[in-house]
């Protein structure tokens, strides 16, 4: 009796939570769903739905004039134009609220129908918070936000093509579905023959039957625009916007942008279309026949936008569906692919990788990367495989006692021994630090307050005798050698230090790594708090005051833009100084795990070069120091009271062959 009724309300609390976590995810989804619709609905006329307002007149009434390929705005099909063309006698006004809620009604649908088609077997938990998770990426992604300001169909074909496949009974039914999306976009014939080779042959021979018949009522409907769509303009392929852009992110624009033209660029890449189209769809049949029809349908939407002439960001959803599929034999590897992939699809080229010469060919190219690899590299696990369902599980160590009863404040928050993927670690990094860029160069308050606040810092630090950032930086710039040594300090030892820091901790001490980790990046979130609430003009920025920038030299006072400068990082974003902050990081962390004294001492010397450096050459206030130093206690805090102590119970025999000195080892129980 005692069991069944803590079995009873143990099923209770776990259906609590989870009902808890569902209707929170719910809440995201439609707090992203209106965000987006309010997003567009309140950009004022030319501005949104900008390829549907191609059709506007100048009465504000929609309306078409001519051939449908005369400006080169319209990219769809004569099929679309002429399923579009009924709306020429609708307002813009209408038109434009009815057709941003139609695209959120179509998101939402496309949510649904993944979730439902998850490959099995899906646990309860997954199967109840899939369709608010899928909803919310596809909120998130690129293909939906563009679709949402454009006023693009893009959306349609998918949906028609997961409903012909995992919704809608007979494969007649799915053919004709299937073939309403290739006739809205042509690559969608490629599903013809996935169902063609998965034993779906009358649904492949009505799909294709389908868009032929489509294709022929729009011709005899429009003859001219079928002319120009399919013969003048090569299936599309010279519509919208140059074929070389970076908007284009398809085999074919990706040659145009290395440079390649003419016939030889032509053969190249139907060579290389055919020998995707050939790998591409080879794996998308095994995985049909292996019981994952979501992953081939994603693996084939990819092989599409790969091969075709032209794929703008609109019509790459295709790529986000890819992180259905599983990746990684270890648990600690599982989440790579679909961070990857998410990532990719929500985030400009530009956040995900560094402003590299070397690089530029990768991040310019990020999404049709993402496609090919997902169509012919990515080895997605078979659900044959024992580790589809469970992988190599992950060592967790058990927090060392904490001296008060409620820490660590998240139990869940379990303290890993092994290294974290590499890959997905330094893109997790990049990525962040992106995200504090944009964050710290938006946060610039104006120079009336920052030029306050600094009055402010300078009358402080006379009522406490700190105020020695004029004294220091004169005396520096007397001693040549000086100066030159700390604008050297300044400039070079802010990334690397801690960069390096990490890079050893991550190959020796991996349970250490994490908590270091950890602390650094809560104590970079706050000081983003401190940018927005307080923005501060750093010493060499106050008017009248005569500061010598000695690292950036002489700066226009009088023009709030300060020079080029400000184009590279926001100005006002002194207090707290993360140079000493970081800096500082660097020294306590050094002198925790160092095991040798001089080590330690060395540790010391960085945060200490730095806050002379820091004020030496006016780039701050010795308070602002004073701020990096509060912001990085509060890291180790928060870290220290979510996670529990550095130290941790780690169970004889369950070390892993990397260094864990910070471990406390829990001696074998007597028999």
């Amino acid at each position: 009796m005692v069991n069944a009724e803590h079995s009873v309300r143990g099923s209770a609390t776990t259906d609590t939570r989870m009902g808890a976590a569902r209707a929170a995810l719910w809440l995201v989804a439609a707090v992203l769903a209106i965000r987006q619709t309010a997003a567009v609905l309140r950009q004022p006329p030319g501005e949104r739905l900008t390829d549907l307002e191609t059709w506007i007149g100048e009465n504000g009434v929609l309306h078409v004039k001519g051939s449908l390929y005369d400006t080169d705005k319209f990219t769809g099909t004569p099929f679309a134009g002429l399923v579009l063309k009924p709306l020429a006698r609708s307002a813009e006004q209408s038109l434009g609220v009815a057709w941003t809620f139609g695209t959120l009604l179509l998101v939402v649908g496309i949510g649904l129908v993944v979730a439902r088609a998850l490959p099995g077997p899906v646990s309860r938990r997954s199967g109840l918070l899939a369709a608010p998770i899928a909803i919310s990426l596809l909120m998130l992604s690129l293909p939906v936000r563009n679709s949402f300001y454009l006023g693009q169909t893009s959306i349609i074909p998918v949906l028609l093509v997961l409903l012909g496949c995992f919704a809608v009974r007979g494969e007649r039914s799915s053919g004709v579905l299937i073939g309403l999306g290739a006739a809205l976009q042509p690559t969608v014939l490629l599903f013809a023959p996935l169902l063609w080779f998965t034993g779906r042959k009358n649904a492949a021979v009505t799909s294709a039957g389908t868009f032929a018949a489509l294709s022929a009522l729009a011709w005899a409907a429009m003859p001219g625009d079928s002319w120009a769509y399919w013969v003048h303009h090569a299936a599309g392929a010279g519509l919208g916007a140059r074929p070389d852009s970076l908007a284009n992110q398809s085999l074919h624009g990706a040659l145009l942008r290395f440079g390649l033209q003419g016939p030889l660029e032509i053969a190249l890449y139907v060579a290389l279309a055919a020998v995707v189209c050939w790998f591409g769809l080879r794996r998308a049949v095994r995985y049909a026949e292996d019981g994952q029809l979501l992953l081939a349908v994603a693996l084939t939407g990819c092989v599409a936008v790969a091969v075709s002439p032209t794929a703008w960001q609109h019509q790459l959803l295709w790529v986000l569906l890819a992180v259905a599929g599983r990746v990684g034999k270890r648990a600690s590897d599982r989440m790579l692919w679909p961070v990857l992939i998410i990532l990719a699809m929500t985030l400009p080229g530009k956040m995900l990788l560094p402003n590299m010469a070397v690089l530029h060919p990768v991040r310019d190219n990020v999404l049709l990367i993402a496609a090919l690899a997902a169509a012919c590299a990515v080895p997605f696990l078979p659900r044959t495989s024992p580790y589809f369902r469970r992988p190599v599980p992950t060592e967790y160590a058990t927090p060392a006692p904490a001296r008060w009863a409620l820490v660590p404040l998240l139990p869940f928050w379990r303290r890993v021994l092994s290294r974290p993927n590499l890959l997905l670690e330094l893109l997790v990094i990049r990525v962040g630090y992106s995200v504090y860029s944009h964050i710290r160069a938006a946060a610039t308050g104006g120079v009336t307050a920052a030029e306050e606040h600094g009055r402010q810092i300078i009358s402080m630090e006379q009522a406490l005798g700190l105020d020695i950032e004029h004294w220091v930086n004169h005396a520096v710039v007397n001693a040549k050698w000086a100066e030159a040594f700390f604008n050297f300090y300044y400039t070079s030892f802010h990334f690397v230090v801690p960069l390096a820091i990490l890079g050893v901790l991550y190959v020796r001490r991996p349970a250490d790594y994490r908590w270091a980790r950890s602390s650094l990046a809560f104590a970079t979130v706050l000081a983003l708090l401190g940018f927005w609430l307080y923005p501060l003009a750093p010493p060499r920025l106050m008017p009248g005051m005569d500061f010598i920038d000695t690292v950036h030299g002489p700066q226009d006072l009088a023009n709030p833009d300060y020079g080029a400068m400000t184009a590279v990082t926001n100005q006002y974003a002194a207090m707290p100084s993360l140079h000493f902050g970081w800096s500082l990081w660097c020294g306590l962390v050094v002198l925790v795990i160092a095991p040798k004294l001089w080590m330690k001492l060395l540790g010391l010397l960085h945060p200490l070069f730095t806050v002379c450096a820091i004020v030496a050459t006016a780039n701050h206030w010795v308070l602002d120091a004073a701020g990096g130093a509060a912001v990085v206690g509060a890291g180790f805090g928060l870290t220290y009271v979510l996670a529990g102590r550095r130290d941790l119970l780690v169970p004889k025999g369950a070390i892993p062959p990397a260094r864990t000195e910070s471990a406390v080892p829990v001696p074998a129980v007597p028999k």
